[in-house]
């Protein structure tokens, strides 16, 4: 067995390189995979990967886009929502002014009633106190001219 080793080791010339036709015949063939695997595996890769990445960029580009629209969408609304809160305090404020106005008014009308009721009271109590007085001087009158009749009845009975 080791002389078939060493006759293989004989018949064999070259070195670590052989420069014999299977060179350009293995450059050839290599360069011929590396065309193939271009043309139908990298080049569509590559597409599909330069495709996907526009459209990531796209998506990225309209998200901002629509971020921005929706800060300046959120930043007028907030700038809206402060202007209706004053209109809302003014509107507050001037209903609360014309319910203070009503309320004073009603109560001065009120005071005026109660002041037209207490003069009507009075001059109903002071007209019974002046029909009193008279009905009491007539009873007076009467009960005077009784006694009198009688103090004079009898005076001439005597």
């Amino acid at each position: 067995m080791t002389q078939w080793i060493l006759l293989a080791e004989q018949t064999s010339e070259g070195g670590l390189f052989d420069l014999d036709a299977t060179l350009p015949l293995m450059a050839i063939q290599f360069l011929l995979l590396a065309t193939i695997l271009n043309i139908l595996f990298y080049k569509p890769l590559g597409k599909a990967i330069d495709d996907r990445a526009s459209y990531v960029q796209g998506q990225i580009a309209q998200a901002k886009k629509q971020k921005e629209e929706a800060l300046a969408l959120a930043q007028r609304y907030e700038q809206e929502l402060k202007e209706v809160r004053k209109q809302s305090q003014g509107i507050i404020s001037t209903a609360q002014s014309e319910a203070q106005k009503i309320v004073s008014d009603q109560i001065q009308q009120a005071q005026q009633e109660v002041i037209a009721e207490r003069q009507k009271a009075s001059e109903e109590i002071e007209a019974e106190r002046v029909e009193a007085l008279s009905a009491l001087e007539q009873e007076v009158t009467a009960l005077s001219r009784q006694i009198l009749e009688k103090v004079i009845g009898l005076e001439f009975a005597q």
